[in-house]
């Protein structure tokens, strides 16, 4: 029994099998990133749907129905609806045009002719103004995912079923007076849009930007502590990352509203 507990005890070897330690392989995550295709602009040559004011900026047409139709500028300073596009297509030179942000509830158009949209006294739409005043100014009205677009008197845009001339007459927004407005300019996507602004940088820089909002300041410098970050990182897995930063601030004397 003796001489069997003197055996050294060790892994079985195998024959051919090398003595060299394995090197573990790391698994690295792949991300199941899935491309969002926006058909629906792909359909309009490009041109995505705009869902909020902020976003009507830039080159924009305005497109009436679902026939890829869009206001069309004149060059005696009218406006017509366009022929229909083929699917793919975007608008032509003529019915774009140049949206002006002028605060979160009011924007403006100028034409190709550089040239302001207003509405005449008649209701009818023209773009002979020089300049931006009240009679140039457009609020766009969202509502259940629908718009519609406002003139300075109160009637919504839409369309002469006579002779397909723009005009600014109903006051109230029916079908005929639903819009898109459609924008050709890059879209911003911003992956940190909804992450405070403390929060964004690695482990350390996050601790940083939290004692400058909070330090007392007393001799203008920062009191970061010189502990580990790794504290910080299983506290983040756990949810006591805030408490933790608390905790390590408070040991600095750096946060105003620690004792």
């Amino acid at each position: 029994m003796s001489e069997y507990n003197n055996v050294k005890r060790g892994k079985l070897k195998l024959k051919g099998e090398s003595d060299r330690p394995k090197k573990r392989k790391r698994k690295e995550k792949k991300l199941n990133v899935e491309a969002v295709v926006d058909k629906d602009s792909i359909s309009h040559g490009n041109w995505w749907k705009t869902t909020k004011t902020e976003e009507i900026t830039g080159s924009v047409a305005i497109e009436f129905g679902s026939n890829r139709t869009y206001v069309r500028a004149l060059d005696n300073g009218l406006f017509t609806l366009g022929a229909p596009h083929a699917e793919g297509e975007g608008p032509s030179p003529e019915e774009i045009l140049t949206a002006v942000f002028i605060n979160e509830r009011k924007i403006a158009f100028k034409s190709g002719y550089n040239k302001y949209l207003r509405v005449e006294k008649d209701g009818i739409v023209t773009g002979r103004s020089d300049a931006i005043g009240p009679m140039e100014q457009w609020e766009p009205v969202f509502q259940e995912g629908k718009l519609a677009l406002q003139g300075y008197n109160e009637c919504f845009l839409g369309v002469n079923a006579d002779d397909d001339t723009i005009i600014a007459r109903s006051k109230k927004a029916t079908s005929d007076e639903i819009v898109t407005i459609r924008s050709h300019t890059t879209r911003e996507n911003n992956p940190l849009k909804d992450v405070p602004v403390e929060e964004q940088g690695n482990i350390r820089q996050i601790e940083e930007n939290y004692v400058r909002k909070f330090q007392k300041f007393q001799d203008k410098h920062l009191r970061i502590s010189k502990e580990d970050t790794k504290q910080l990182e299983v506290a983040k897995n756990e949810g006591t990352f805030h408490e933790t930063l608390l905790d390590r601030r408070s040991k600095m004397k750096a946060d105003r509203y620690c004792k």
